[in-house]
């Protein structure tokens, strides 16, 4: 059985170092301080399906490190809160508000994302969640969540990076979740779920083609600078996420798992 291992600390406690940078720089070719599976031109494409505006308030749903929200905030002008448990990663997206200048448009605070969104009902825009609905069983309380601090007419979209959609065996089950908590479902089950809290579902697309392809170059750019990461890492969690990224490009690339992004809009009345 795999053991677990400390992605997130990790790369959020290590974010600003030379090693990291240019294994994300190798990974993502544009570098905005993310570390999931979105490249720049993919999260480009989703704004213009959100259609969004600089007037729009935008809710980042596991904002990790907030390079993704600060990045959104740069391409589109709007004003993002982001929130994410994991102290380390709020605290260095913190730094990076700061660095950028964009104290009044960015807000990231440290919460559970399962639990009740303090705003009020319709105060909310648009909701984005990169690669984070996976680590959230109860889609239910969370999607009705949503619908209540989104306007009329307001958009919300994710991206699921672990439906499966071939046959997986135990170890490997255990691999691809040894980095925290995960809800594997089959197609099918994310759109039953948007469409029961009362959402519009506009669009379901297969996305896996990213996962694959950063999941290749995230191993191989680490490996390259395997004895600078060893240094900040240890070995046992380089080796465990090599395994862990090794197993996302197996289960990917074989389409035994599959990456998809839904969008939904709360209905205008």
């Amino acid at each position: 059985m795999s053991q677990s291992v400390d992605l997130y600390g990790t790369a959020y406690g290590n974010l600003a170092t030379d090693a990291l940078q240019q294994v994300r720089r190798d990974t993502y070719d544009v570098d905005f301080g993310q570390s999931s599976w979105v490249t720049a031109r993919e999260y480009r494409q989703f704004f213009r399906v959100l259609d969004l505006c600089a007037t729009d308030h935008i809710l980042d749903v596991g904002c990790g490190s907030g390079g993704p929200a600060v990045f959104m905030a740069q391409e589109v002008g709007c004003r993002v809160t982001g929130f994410d448990f994991n102290e380390a990663g709020v605290h260095a997206g913190m730094t990076l508000v700061r660095q950028a200048g964009l104290q009044d448009r960015v807000d990231l605070r440290c919460a559970d994302i399962r639990g009740a969104l303090p705003f009020a009902d319709a105060a909310i825009d648009v909701i984005v969640s990169m690669d984070v609905i996976c680590h959230v069983l109860d889609r239910r309380s969370l999607f009705s969540e949503w619908r209540r601090v989104l306007r009329p007419g307001g958009r919300m979209l994710y991206t699921d990076p672990v439906v499966v959609t071939g046959l997986v065996a135990k170890e490997e089950f255990a691999t691809r979740s040894s980095t925290g908590d995960f809800a594997f479902g089959p197609p099918g089950v994310n759109e039953k779920l948007i469409r029961e809290a009362g959402f519009e579902l506009v669009l379901v697309e297969d996305v896996t083609d990213a996962e694959i392809e950063v999941s290749r170059r995230w191993h191989d750019a680490r490996e390259t600078r395997g004895s600078e990461i060893i240094r900040l890492e240890g070995e046992e969690t380089f080796a465990g996420l090599q395994r862990f990224l090794a197993m996302v490009h197996r289960l990917t690339s074989e389409r035994r798992m599959s990456r998809f992004v839904y969008l939904g809009r709360k209905p205008e009345k």
